[in-house]
């Protein structure tokens, strides 16, 4: 675990990441959809921000169980037909996953180094740990960051279709 200090460092700046590249972006993009299946550039801000909560309450049961037994995080599918992927103002997401980031860091520092050692049990993976599911929320959040600055950037025809 010689990379926990280079991953709490990922985990902080892309806090500031998130918000500078965001602004960048302009408004009349947020909503532009690509193509039937593809994620808005808000919708991928919103969902990020939407699973912050739920991260940390994995994070949570990390610290507080032995050995934590999760589900698939899978959001409600009638709620999803309805209503599509999560969006939420821009600025509400923004805040609300730079809270939730800070919490999660806090959490994170103050973790027992057993804790980092610690493994759980979950269907969709193989091997489940703190540590893995600290790197997963690190990676989770660059590659939205990537998809949405293909999204807005690449053109069409190299545009990458995801199944």
């Amino acid at each position: 675990m010689k990379d926990k200090q280079s991953l709490l460092d990922g985990l902080a700046q892309a806090v500031t990441i998130l918000s500078e590249f965001v602004a960048t972006i302009p408004p009349d993009k947020m909503d532009l959809r690509r193509g039937e299946g593809f994620w808005t550039l808000n919708e991928h801000v919103s969902h990020l921000a939407d699973v912050q909560p739920m991260l940390y309450k994995r994070l949570e049961r990390f610290v507080a169980e032995a050995a934590p037994v999760f589900v698939p995080f899978m959001p409600d599918e009638d709620d999803q037909a309805d209503s599509g992927p999560p969006n939420m103002p821009k600025d509400a997401a923004l805040t609300q996953f730079a809270d939730y980031r800070q919490r999660q860091l806090d959490l994170l520092e103050q973790a027992e180094s057993g804790t980092w050692q610690k493994t759980a049990t979950h269907p969709e993976y193989a091997h489940y740990s703190f540590y893995i599911l600290v790197r997963h929320i690190l990676m989770h959040d660059y590659w939205h960051m990537y998809r949405m600055e293909e999204l807005w950037l690449t053109h069409d025809e190299f545009l990458t279709e995801l199944q």
